[in-house]
């Protein structure tokens, strides 16, 4: 097992975040790593958090919700998010939904000292090779970085990647 560092990312941050610009739902597929910012939000009785099969029915949702007027965001993973590449084309792009997609940056080391096949080195360059604007958040320090991916959505009418660096070690049982 890797040696983790301290938690510098807290859910009470993302949180924050999400509740200052003005999320209604979160569209996601629950895991281990996001179970603390997932209770934080279950907490939530004005947040309706909606658990997805598979990360690909995300996009569709959020879409959904968009043009019913709600303010969804969308949390996954990067093994999910190339999972669902096709329908984050059509239903978010397409569609010019704006909507922050928050991705765990599974594998990601921050020294690019991967193997040649963990989901990290695919990760950015498929969000680029989508044309997506992307945001990498490490701390409570820069989860201002949400903001800045929400107000960008919004300028643009597309969707906007969140990264959240070191698989939400923020979230751990503290």
């Amino acid at each position: 097992m890797a040696n983790r560092q301290p938690a510098s990312l807290s859910a009470e941050r993302i949180y924050s975040e999400l509740k200052k610009n003005g999320v209604t739902h979160v569209v996601m597929l629950p895991d281990s790593e996001t179970n603390f910012l997932y209770t934080l939000l279950r907490s939530d009785p004005s947040l309706t958090v909606l658990h997805m099969a598979r990360e690909g029915q995300s996009f569709s949702t959020a879409a959904g919700l968009f043009v019913g007027g709600k303010r969804p965001v969308v949390l996954i993973q990067n093994t999910g998010l190339l999972e669902s590449c096709d329908s984050l084309r059509g239903w978010g792009m397409t569609l010019k939904v704006p909507l922050v997609v928050m991705v765990g940056y599974r594998g990601w080391t921050r020294h690019g000292v991967n193997s040649p096949t963990d989901v990290a080195r695919f990760t950015e360059p498929i969000i680029t090779a989508l044309g997506l604007q992307y945001y990498l958040v490490e701390s409570d320090a820069d989860a201002d970085r949400i903001s800045l991916a929400f107000k960008d959505a919004e300028q643009t009418k597309r969707p906007v990647v969140v990264l959240v660096g070191d698989e939400y070690h923020g979230f751990v049982n503290r």
